[in-house]
């Protein structure tokens, strides 16, 4: 949210926002409990565990802002489809224009097929902005999602979700377990 009401406030958006710097300032104060820190007789392993903390939270913040985006950019492509009635040849005509004007300016990441698996990941996971706000289960990397993507039976990617969050699988880990089928032994 860039666009600003006045220097105190921002710009009422949909979904996602952050309504005042007060707020901002008491996110980042909740948020800095997830940085360990440690108050020891060396300093150095002190340094080294604040920095592998901010680290680690940093990569978890990149993660979240990917899946959302990807989830949103979706979200909005499903919007402009409904105006053209879900006619395959307005969707197309979307997706490669899109395509076009997003790879000119931001470069590489968002070709065709990656505009069609933000699509389908909106589709098929709908219920992600709740997670993203923290009123459901966790969430996964959006390499996680990319590879639910594959499972078309949705009690068995429903239950690779969940295993994946709650046994804290790696992504090769889902990917061996989706290719094994494990869901159906």
């Amino acid at each position: 949210c860039r666009n600003f009401k006045n220097k105190k406030s921002f710009k009422k958006v949909r979904c996602f926002k952050i309504s005042t710097i007060k707020e901002i300032d008491r996110m980042l104060e909740t948020n800095l409990t997830e940085f360990k820190y440690q108050d020891t007789d060396n300093v150095i392993e002190d340094v080294c565990s604040i920095i592998d903390s901010a680290q680690s939270y940093a990569y978890q913040a990149v993660n979240i802002a990917l899946v959302k985006r990807n989830w949103l950019i979706g979200y909005r492509i499903a919007k402009e489809e409904l105006k053209g009635l879900k006619r395959a040849e307005y969707g197309e005509k979307i997706i490669k224009e899109l395509s076009k004007n997003l790879t000119e300016k931001y470069g590489k990441g968002f070709d065709r097929g990656n505009l069609y698996h933000f699509l389908d990941f909106y589709k098929t996971f709908p219920q992600i902005v709740y997670s993203l706000s923290g009123q459901s289960k966790g969430i996964l990397s959006w390499t996680h999602y990319r590879i639910l993507l594959q499972v078309e039976d949705k009690e068995a990617r429903d239950w690779y979700e969940t295993e994946a969050y709650n046994e804290t699988w790696s992504v090769r880990t889902l990917q061996r377990n989706v290719s094994s089928q494990y869901y159906y032994r």
